[in-house]
């Protein structure tokens, strides 16, 4: 079974497979001749899919010029009402075994309402059960704890924003390769951002294999990024990690610190890098081991830092700054010896079927 290394290092050939087919792939799956004018996006995830909807949330939103809301499938199902003609509703599941996302679609289908699904598995149940599924372009990811597929789920949310524009009028084709070129010049970039990342994991795994507790910290589309890094350390690593809002965590949180937090500062360059500076001030003097991992460069530059040296969009840095997440997650893994091919807690599923594996009609 390939590790979370081994799919991190084949994002740069996912993404370019995805930008060579994306118009096979999204071009002409999304009807909107009955949509009279876009109210909104709604995008039903939960665990790494969520995140990754965090991730390209802000630039959905600017673009299409509407609110995009992410919302836990199972809240969605049982308690929460959906009706609106004018709202695009999207459900992601990469494995498409999710038994809250499933039900959610089958909700959906059965009262005559549109949701589309984006998925890589073409024989899971949420394939079996939608009525319109949208492929991710990547083949299903065998490790249970996702990598790749998180990033390719950025990448093809943004895509399918791009399209939408255009087909909506927000967009024309300028701005359409104006942000597609950008994405190409990431694409390229990756496997030098991927030799960086692991570079600074050689250089901080020992801190974070010590550490009791990990806090990350991101703004704009680098908040999704510190979901990310709250849920694969705590899957992998198994330990305690919490991934915040810049502000969110200024207002409350905060006042749980420990000196011997490890800190992680995820910076895009973006309209709050003065806030974050602000805050990182303020906890240099209670917390020692604080890092910044910096989608450019920086003249604040510390040991503990990595700057990826990439100038783009803010809202596009969500595309490739996990990779060092996911690498110091799996690494230090690796490092307290968990076998992540094997289940912590096997008879979890078995008993809460969190994943239906088929749906038997």
């Amino acid at each position: 079974m390939k590790s979370i290394a081994d799919y991190v290092a084949l994002e740069p050939e996912y993404y370019q497979n995805i930008l060579n087919n994306h118009q096979t792939l999204f071009g002409n799956t999304i009807d909107l001749s009955k949509v009279k004018q876009l109210n909104a996006i709604v995008i039903f995830a939960t665990g790494s899919s969520a995140n990754a909807a965090y991730g390209a949330r802000p630039l959905m939103s600017k673009l299409l010029k509407v609110p995009v809301y992410i919302e836990d499938p199972s809240m969605a199902a049982n308690y929460l009402h959906y009706g609106d003609l004018n709202t695009l509703y999207l459900a992601i599941s990469q494995g498409g075994e999710s038994y809250s996302t499933i039900h959610l679609v089958e909700q959906f289908v059965h009262n005559n309402q549109t949701i589309y699904t984006l998925t890589s598995n073409s024989q899971s149940p949420l394939y079996q059960v939608s009525n319109h599924v949208l492929s991710m372009g990547m083949p299903v990811e065998e490790m249970p704890y996702v990598s790749a597929g998180y990033s390719v789920t950025i990448l093809d949310l943004i895509l399918i924003t791009l399209t939408i524009g255009q087909k909506i009028g927000e967009i024309n084709q300028e701005q359409f390769e104006l942000y597609f070129n950008q994405i190409q010049k990431i694409t390229q970039s990756l496997p030098q951002i991927i030799k960086q990342s692991q570079d600074w994991v050689n250089q901080n795994q020992d801190l974070f294999y010590h550490s009791k507790r990990v806090i990350l910290i991101g703004y704009g589309a680098t908040y999704g990024v510190a979901r990310e890094g709250e849920t694969k350390f705590t899957e992998t690593v198994r330990n305690t990690a919490f991934g915040k809002e810049l502000e969110e965590y200024m207002h409350g949180p905060y006042l749980g610190l420990h000196t011997d937090d490890c800190i992680i500062f995820i910076e895009p360059h973006g309209r709050l890098a003065q806030r974050a500076e602000s805050l990182k001030e303020f906890l240099k003097q209670y917390v020692p081991n604080i890092s910044t991992i910096y989608a450019n460069t920086t003249s604040c530059f510390n040991a503990r830092d990595l700057c990826l040296n990439i100038k783009c969009d803010e809202l596009l840095t969500s595309l490739f700054m996990t990779i060092p997440i996911h690498l110091l997650s799996y690494q230090v893994s690796q490092l307290k010896g968990h076998n992540l091919e094997k289940s912590t807690y096997p008879e979890f599923d078995q008993i809460t079927k969190s994943k239906i594996k088929r749906i038997i009609k």
